[in-house]
């Protein structure tokens, strides 16, 4: 039987890294991999994080199951930083459950998206590659629309269309920051629209938060996504921990759900609890608990939050440096300035990408996709030259 598996074609960015790392160039630089790295090129883990975890190897008194709701203590040591502190729960409309990282929390969301009667799934494009792979293995059906303008803008004609086209049996899908993989983000008067539409849409909303607090804040990050809570009936939202914790490795994540009324939150949950049962059964403790340990302790938190940001100030330093070398060779690097997170898609060629990796050791997406975060005051003007050689 197992010879009727058809071979699978290898992850595009898995082949990338190992090439990068076959490459002995001393000068290569990798874009590609989605990590935050320091100047010196490290993914380092957050001293918060080793704080809380030297408390847990100091206090933590079993390794019991916890349930397939995971440590809910963590969970709702987080709706504060999504939902905002006033309201956390928006009068008991809100529940959530620990998942194996953002991944974990998408293929829930969506399968209890599918098993609430959600047949079609509105994305915009381009998104992140597993979206539509998630939606492929469940059998949702899926229609794009737009993201963004060649100017390096918000499409907002295209989200407008999808919101129109939504109809009952269908889910709008939408970063709530940091967009993977263009790094274009919806201004708050946008989302203030985008809330006013699917307010009166049937579609069901969901948000992908993966990167809050790594665009201008975890204040500001949340914007787009508590507009939605105020204005939609109900929503489902992904949340990873992996870069804003660093956890990448710890598979940190949560699913909340949000109905439009308290008294069907129960029954909700329940097929939460009972998909990730037969997925995963339980979600891994340790990350959680650490995070748990960072947000109930205030001298963590602050630590925390510190550390965080000093890697979107960074970022933010080496998108200013794009921007500011303007057009360069046949690209114009402008746009970068104002994109956000760890990703932005500059317009290179099939060939030109080619190009870069064979003379230059640069190694990035084939679709143009660059991690911000690989750049470094040692490599960046390399890099802006390599584009305009290979580009002008």
């Amino acid at each position: 039987m197992l010879n009727n598996l058809e071979q699978q074609p290898a992850d595009a960015l898995l082949a990338l890294i190992k090439l990068h790392n076959d490459d002995p160039r001393v000068d290569k630089i990798d874009l590609g991999v989605g990590v935050y790295r320091t100047g010196q090129g490290d993914t380092p883990v957050f001293g918060a994080i080793k704080a809380a975890e030297q408390r847990l190897v100091e206090t933590q008194a079993s390794k019991a199951y916890l349930g397939p709701e995971g440590d809910m203590g963590f969970v709702r040591a987080l709706m504060p930083y999504i939902f905002g502190t006033d309201a956390p729960d928006m009068g008991g409309r809100i529940e959530g459950m620990q998942t194996p990282g953002g991944t974990g929390s998408l293929r829930l969301a969506f399968a209890m998206a599918d098993r609430a009667g959600i047949t079609r799934m509105w994305m915009g494009s381009p998104t992140w590659p597993n979206h539509p792979q998630i939606c492929k293995d469940l059998g949702i059906g899926m229609e794009t629309f737009s993201h963004a303008t060649p100017e390096g803008t918000a499409d907002m004609d295209g989200i407008r269309s999808a919101i129109a086209s939504a109809q009952s049996g269908d889910a709008i899908l939408l970063h709530g920051c940091c967009h993977n993989p263009t790094g274009i983000d919806y201004t708050n008067e946008q989302w203030d629209e985008i809330a006013g539409l699917l307010a009166d849409s049937p579609g069901l909303p969901i948000l992908d938060l993966a990167y809050q607090g790594l665009g201008h804040g975890m204040e500001q990050d949340a914007y787009g996504l508590r507009r939605v809570a105020a204005a939609a009936p109900e929503m489902l939202v992904a949340y990873s921990c992996d870069k804003n914790f660093g956890l990448y490795r710890d598979r940190t994540g949560a699913l909340y759900a949000m109905t439009a009324e308290p008294g069907a939150l129960a029954a909700v949950m329940s097929n939460g609890h009972a998909l990730a049962r037969a997925n995963w059964s339980q979600p891994p403790d340790h990350g959680a608990a650490a995070a748990r340990i960072v947000m109930e302790d205030e001298g963590l938190t602050v630590q925390w939050l510190d550390e965080l940001d000093q890697m979107r100030t960074r970022m933010r330093q080496m998108r200013a440096r794009l921007a500011a070398a303007g057009q360069v060779g046949g690209v114009d690097l402008t746009p970068l300035g104002g994109q956000n997170g760890l990703f932005s898609i500059i317009p290179f060629t099939p060939e030109q990408v080619q190009a870069m990796r064979d003379r230059h050791g640069i190694y990035f997406a084939g679709s143009g996709r660059i991690n911000v975060a690989g750049l470094t005051s040692a490599n960046i003007d390399n890099f802006i030259a390599a584009v305009a050689e290979v580009t002008g």
